[in-house]
């Protein structure tokens, strides 16, 4: 079942700071991202509930892009939260996973989180890519430009997962 992506950003921020790396909000959201495609090809289902949006540096979830703002470039030290709607009280946003899946992001996390955040952009950027689609139209940029699922998998399904290389 799709999760809100601030669940899965704290996933990652954990799964980081286990290994000692360091994040920024921009990293954070490629790697999300990243853990969304992998989700829908090696699951076969969306990992997130929300569409990611083409922004210049990449595919981005303002709502995650919002939450951590504050931090620039600097490594993030907190997790995403939300409003209980029971309690009116800010909670951290919590996550579960099956094994499946949990095995996937992690292998992806550890993937990812080890390269620089311009190389991240760089691989969000490529030729037809899902994001590279979007961005790059007759039209003018505009907020809300959506990625679809079916162009990430339609991208992704003729790639080999980095992970799997190492």
């Amino acid at each position: 079942m799709a999760q809100d992506g601030r669940a899965i950003a704290n996933f990652v921020l954990d799964e980081c700071d286990k290994r000692g790396v360091e994040v920024t909000n921009l990293s954070l959201q490629k790697i999300v991202y990243f853990c969304h495609v992998w989700s829908l090809i090696e699951l076969k289902a969306p990992l997130i509930a929300q569409r990611f949006e083409a922004w210049e540096f990449g595919p981005v979830l303002p709502y995650l892009y919002r939450e951590f703002k504050g931090f620039d470039r600097s490594p993030i030290r907190s997790r995403a939260t939300r409003i209980d709607a029971l309690t009116g009280q800010s909670q951290v946003v919590r996550y579960t996973f099956d094994r499946s899946a949990a095995d996937v992001l992690t292998k992806v996390v550890e993937f990812y989180s080890r390269l620089r955040p311009s190389d991240l952009v760089e691989l969000t950027h490529a030729k037809d890519s899902p994001w590279y689609n979007v961005w790059n139209h007759p039209g003018s940029v505009n907020p809300g430009m959506k990625i679809a699922d079916e162009e990430i998998v339609r991208f992704y399904s003729k790639r080999v997962a980095p992970y799997i290389l190492q």
